[in-house]
């Protein structure tokens, strides 16, 4: 199957990271390149952009569109080891990082990689195929109560509890193994009045095993906690995300590092000495125009999030 991925928010992403020709960019999520190849657009000969991605397929499909080029480098790696990545390649300060969250087009739509309740294929979701833990084993191994929390605050589903108690009462009869079982239990467990309403009664529960199988928030929260030492003053991070507790990770991160002062409120005279670190670009989360919402339904959560390095 052909690699394939619509970028979301192309136009805004090259605005809000103020491509400077000889600038130094990394594409947290390089994916198919679609944003790395607008960015590439707007560098000179002494720009640089490094990609960054877990999954070898989305890799070999950038190698073949971008990879030639001799101002980029492109890594197997989650966006957790970042700056690791950097220090290998004698980088110590970029002038831009770009988040694009999620699953991809192609990952979701690709049968063999079992992120779609659409397709009866054994239960992956793994973004780096050799990660050892696929969503079979989560289902199969965590107890009630884990289950109950990574379904209810990942996937928001009110059904949480009562899921989890179906999925541990069938793994006792059998291994819940593919993607056609665990939807025939969630259906089993969801009210058939529920079922008739709505989206597909197995989304909010594929896309919490999808999050906790590939730690994606814990990843987010390591990954972004290292941009302040990379980003040069000026510097832009944008990060765009298409569930709520991405997005307040990225508002959170960004608001603390836009704080002044952290005293204990009511000291009268500021001790702490903080500076803010971060300066935020939009107010609120960009989302994408009409005319894209039209092109690509999909992009119909993203929510963009802008903010600017100051000198420390």
């Amino acid at each position: 199957m052909e690699f394939r991925h619509k970028p979301v928010m192309v136009k805004e992403v090259v605005e809000m990271l103020a491509v400077k020709p000889d600038g130094v960019y990394v594409d947290c999520t390089v994916g198919g390149g679609g944003h790395a190849a607008a960015i590439l657009k707007l560098l000179g000969p002494e720009g640089f952009l490094v990609g960054l991605d877990r999954d070898p397929e989305a890799l070999a499909a950038v190698q073949s569109r971008i990879g030639g080029d001799a101002r980029v480098r492109l890594v197997r790696a989650d966006f957790a080891g970042m700056a690791s990545v950097l220090a290998e390649l004698g980088i110590t300060g970029v002038d831009g990082m770009l988040y694009d969250l999620g699953v991809s087009s192609y990952q979701f739509e690709n049968p063999e990689r079992g992120f779609s309740y659409w397709y009866d294929v054994p239960l992956d979701m793994r973004m780096d195929p050799e990660d050892p833990v696929t969503a079979a084993e989560l289902l199969n191994t965590l107890s009630l109560k884990e289950l109950t929390h990574i379904i209810g605050e990942y996937g928001g589903e009110k059904w949480a509890e009562r899921i989890a108690d179906f999925i541990v009462a069938e793994r006792t009869r059998q291994r819940i193994a593919t993607t056609g079982q665990l939807v025939d239990v969630i259906k089993k467990a969801v009210p058939s009045a529920v079922r008739r309403m709505g989206p597909h009664p197995a989304r909010r529960t594929f896309q919490a095993l999808r999050i906790a199988v590939n730690h994606e928030l814990d990843s987010l929260r390591e990954s972004l906690g290292q941009t302040l030492a990379l980003l040069k003053p000026g510097g832009r991070l944008v990060v765009i995300s298409y569930h709520s507790l991405e997005d307040r990770i990225a508002k959170e991160f960004i608001r603390a590092a836009a704080l002044s002062c952290v005293c204990p409120p009511g000291t009268p005279v500021c001790a702490c000495k903080k500076k803010p670190e971060l300066i935020p670009v939009t107010k609120r989360p960009r989302t994408p125009t009409g005319e894209e919402l039209g092109r690509n339904p999909r992009s119909r959560s993203a929510r963009m999030r802008v903010a600017e390095r100051v000198a420390g």
